[in-house]
């Protein structure tokens, strides 16, 4: 099955990350396809699964840090995130999944589609 074929017949999940814009210029680079490898002090990658929450931290965060902050949004194989706990990191809506560096292959594997950014803030 081709990379097209399996876009179009997978189950997905959305998922929403805020980035800033190093690392974004990473995932331009690589064809808005996949999350660049985590740097020693970042062991984890945390998608969110809400949007409001994305913009919360991209804006909140991000912009303070870097002075800009992005949101950008992606779909990932919902049979590979079934094997990941959600976590629940605050109130009821703040949910993410916590995936390991050492996952991050296999997790960019099982992207359908492209990451998109769908905010901006500065």
């Amino acid at each position: 099955m081709t990379n097209q074929e399996r876009d179009v017949e997978a189950e997905t999940v959305t998922l929403w990350r805020p980035t800033g814009p190093e690392e974004l210029a990473l995932v331009e680079a690589s064809g808005w396809r996949k999350w660049p490898a985590r740097l020693p002090d970042q062991p984890i990658l945390y998608p969110v699964l809400n949007e409001d929450y994305a913009i919360r931290i991209a804006r909140d965060w991000n912009v303070k840090a870097c002075g800009v902050g992005y949101v950008t949004r992606f779909e990932v194989e919902k049979s590979y995130l079934d094997q990941h706990e959600v976590h629940q990191v605050g109130v009821e809506t703040i949910l993410e999944y916590w995936i390991p560096a050492e996952e991050l292959d296999a997790f960019n594997a099982h992207i359908v589609g492209t990451i998109e950014v769908i905010a901006e803030y500065n």
